[in-house]
């Protein structure tokens, strides 16, 4: 641990649980070692971040919500264009809350362009704490070109860049916007390394994993196993693309009254328990869950793979079946599988069968349970919250 002097730190992101609870207790910590942290959200987050210590500064976003992930649209471009529409009038907005009051350094969120810009401008250092997987050397060539090039050759694409180009240009940032958002000065990665694809390509002098940083999480409230209850199974697609009803009855279908086992199945709330249909004695249903209270006493775990529900596993030595949903859960599920911790059972052959097959085979699984033990105990040695504040603390001026 340092010894870094109390200094004003300035944290940014969106209003995603998947972008702000990965950062919580960092900040949490940071906040513990005296430093004054001013946390930038939607208001939507504000009370969560407030019980870190940190200061919500509140700003209005554009931006899609949990609540809303149809709005994101269905391609690439529809993806995309949010965040920078988002940016260009958040950055005003931001620049006027800090204003009398710079920090000394700022942290922010890779969804978070109005950061660096602030930084530059300011001429403060900035580190991007990076919630998920990282661009290894040769990612652009291999990964990014090929899934960008039909994006960069349509005239939506061109215009996107070109206002992106010239938005970061009239702020005095002379970066191409694929590095700026992909390539920063500096960052925390706040997953295990054995989640990261090509790990031994990856420049660790920018990209630092420091694996899970989760904390106790007492403020979510506690979960007990029920009496008689031999194995218990967490089933949680997360909290964005939770409209899967059909999944859900399958799940009721393949675990209820399976001897032995307590299921708990979190829903969401885009989706009425009475969609389910009449519920077995031992299946419970939530629309929330705390989920590492339940992951620490679970036998096995349903997950659609998000960065966070992936480590969270991994971080409790629970096997897991990966039902990937979207974005980089995809390639979480393959990693997953790699581990020999996991089974990846795409959506669309979800059976009551399959899933059940899957469960009981992790479970019952020796060679399965020694792989999760092990990947526990590196991850422990990545040293989590503790080496992110100390890496924050290394990047503070002077």
């Amino acid at each position: 641990m340092t010894t870094a002097s109390p200094a004003h730190i300035a944290m940014f992101s969106i209003a995603a649980h998947g972008h702000v609870n990965p950062s919580l207790e960092v900040i949490r910590e940071l906040v513990a070692r005296g430093h004054r942290v001013s946390y930038a959200v939607p208001a939507s987050f504000a009370a969560k971040v407030a019980e870190t210590g940190a200061t919500p500064v509140v700003y209005t976003s554009t931006l899609p919500t949990d609540a809303d992930p149809e709005a994101w649209g269905t391609e690439l471009i529809d993806n995309i264009e949010p965040f920078l529409a988002d940016a260009v009038q958040a950055l005003p907005q931001l620049a006027e809350a800090f204003d009398g009051d710079r920090p000394d350094l700022v942290l922010h969120d890779i969804t978070s362009y109005p950061a660096p810009v602030l930084a530059h401008t300011w001429g403060v250092p900035a580190v991007s704490l990076w919630p998920n997987l990282v661009p290894w050397e040769g990612y652009e060539e291999e990964v990014a070109a090929p899934m960008y090039a039909e994006l960069k050759a349509s005239p939506r694409g061109k215009a996107y860049y070109a206002r992106f180009e010239e938005w970061l240009a009239g702020h005095g940032v002379d970066t191409h916007p694929d590095r700026f958002v992909a390539r920063p000065r500096r960052a925390v990665v706040l997953i295990p390394r054995v989640l990261q694809p090509q790990a031994d390509r990856v420049d660790e002098s920018v990209y630092t994993f420091v694996g899970a940083c989760q904390g106790e999480r007492a403020d979510q409230g506690e979960w007990r196993r029920p009496a008689g209850a031999e194995k218990v199974l967490l089933v949680s697609l997360g909290s964005a693309f939770t409209k899967q009803p059909g999944f859900y009855r399958a799940c009721v279908e393949a675990f209820g009254d399976l001897p032995g086992w307590h299921v708990v199945l979190q829903i969401g709330k885009f989706v009425d328990p009475s969609e389910l249909g009449a519920l077995p004695d031992n299946v419970e249903v939530h629309s929330w869950v705390p989920q590492l209270s339940i992951l620490r006493q679970a036998d096995a775990f349903v997950t659609h793979a998000g960065a966070g529900g992936s480590q969270e596993g991994l971080a409790t030595a629970t096997p897991m079946v990966a039902v990937p949903l979207a974005t980089d859960q995809f390639g979480n599920a393959d990693m997953l599988r790699s581990l020999g911790v996991a089974r990846h059972l795409p959506l669309a052959e979800v059976t009551p069968e399959r899933l059940r097959e899957a469960v009981l085979a992790l479970a019952g699984d020796p060679e399965v349970a020694r792989r999760a033990r092990e990947i526990q105990e590196s991850m422990a040695r990545e040293g989590g919250t503790r080496h992110a504040a100390d890496l924050i603390e290394a990047e503070l001026p002077g």
